[in-house]
């Protein structure tokens, strides 16, 4: 059991190491400019200093104890709200294309809302871990696990950012499905989201426009957004074989950020369909491994939930950039994991990953131990109260085994003594003679 589970996690890392090995290439070769000058340099030098700054922060997120990440969960998530509050404050926050979403540091720039995609797991993990007895409350429940969510959503729509906003609402929903939140709640938070999505799309221009452009991207194609004729442009530019590495043309001047949120669309032009199934297959094979690596953990425990919910967010989101490249879903502004040129999202993946390699050495709970503490109610007066979970009970002992009992003893039977032969009785004449 042991050497597959080595097996898996090795497979997992080498896998991310492939994926993240290749987007260096590609930054490279997306970076390339139809004017030779140090600015294709300048990208991959910045891209290899977030590289640097990520994988190091993953090794110390993949040798941390899961008992202290849970402990620092709520610090975690208290910064990024304090982030996420400083900047939409004027002069503190800088304002890119419409939208105030990042930090300026210098030459380094931070971008608050990709630290909730990691702050937030864990604290809705911890808080699943600690109060796992109101999970199935009518009230408590969903007041205290979505409490979280409640406090970092609007923030996020304030920069505004709908994209990040539902994507946090989908790491959500992921965590409280795997630790088994009812149905009835599921359909309560969705029947409250879709009116309010829908009303945010239609009070903003922009957003309404992205579905009006992705609905003519499949009736009339020359009234697409141009990003979007340009994608499908250079997705088709490359065949199946693909033109040649760093032979791209749509990437000078033609196709909008090729080495960000359109890189996959770079791949497809010079590595053809073979590249990008290529892609699809590292991610599957990620998910995969991933997946494999964390069955063995605790069903519904901190561990196993927060590690595949990070899982699952790394493999949507570049699911969703895919499917943004392919005009499959309205255009959105997403960076591709570990692809992408580098940035807030490559340093928060790369941590994902060291969490995720961290919690998957959790050690497993003994079978004997019970996973979820029993939930005991009493009902007073038409009122339920709750009681404190009931104290474990000890096992009972098991009766002593006798020994074996052991075979008798065969004794080996005695000859019969011969028999005496008896002297014929005497008459009684012969008596009296005597």
């Amino acid at each position: 059991m042991e050497i597959t589970v080595e097996q898996d996690r090795r497979w997992f890392i080498t896998l991310a190491a492939v994926l993240l090995g290749f987007g260096i290439l590609m930054v490279h070769s997306a970076s390339i400019t139809s004017r030779p000058t140090n600015f294709e340099q300048i990208h991959l030098s910045r891209h290899l200093m977030f590289v640097t700054l990520g994988l190091a922060l993953a090794a110390i997120a993949a040798v941390t104890p899961s008992s202290t990440l849970r402990t620092l969960s709520p610090w975690l998530f208290v910064a990024t709200l304090a982030l996420l509050v400083i900047v939409l404050v004027p002069g503190i926050g800088t304002r890119v294309k419409g939208a105030q979403r990042w930090l300026r540091f210098g030459p380094v720039s931070l971008q608050p809302s990709e630290l909730a995609k990691l702050a937030l797991p864990l604290l809705l993990g911890a808080l699943l871990h600690r109060y796992r007895s109101y999970l199935r409350s009518w009230m408590i429940g969903p007041i205290l696990f979505c409490l979280p969510v409640a406090l970092m959503v609007p923030l996020v729509l304030l920069e505004p950012d709908l994209g990040t906003a539902l994507f946090l609402c989908f790491s959500a929903a992921v965590m409280l499905w795997l630790s088994g939140w009812p149905l009835r709640n599921f359909l309560a938070g969705l029947a409250a989201a879709v009116p309010a999505v829908i009303y945010l799309v239609i009070n903003k221009p922009y957003q309404l426009q992205r579905i009006t452009g992705f609905v003519a991207t499949w009736t009339d194609l020359n009234k697409a957004p141009y990003q979007i004729q340009q994608s499908l442009a250079t997705l088709g530019a490359g065949g199946f074989w693909g033109v040649g590495l760093g032979k791209g043309w749509q990437k000078l001047s033609f196709l909008p950020e090729a080495n960000t949120d359109f890189v996959f669309a770079v791949i497809g032009e010079e590595l053809g369909m073979l590249g990008t199934l290529s892609v699809v297959a590292l991610w599957a094979g990620l998910l995969h491994f991933g997946l494999r690596l964390l069955s063995r953990l605790e069903r519904g425990g901190f561990e196993r939930t927060v590690a595949t919910t990070l899982l699952m967010q790394l493999v949507f989101q570049a699911a969703l950039n895919i499917a943004v490249v392919t005009a499959l879903v309205p255009p959105k502004g997403i960076s591709h994991p570990l692809i992408s040129c580098g940035g807030s999202n490559l340093v928060v993946s790369l941590i994902s990953l060291g969490v995720i390699v961290s919690l998957s050495n959790a050690p497993r709970r003994p079978i004997s131990e019970p996973i979820f503490e029993e939930r005991r109610s009493v009902v007073i007066n038409r009122r339920t109260i709750n009681l404190p979970p009931a104290a474990p009970q000890p096992l009972a002992a098991e009766p002593p085994v006798a020994p074996p009992a052991k075979p008798p003893r065969r004794r080996t039977p005695k000859a019969p003594k011969p028999a005496v032969a008896e002297e014929p009785a005497k008459s009684e004449a012969e008596q009296v003679t005597q």
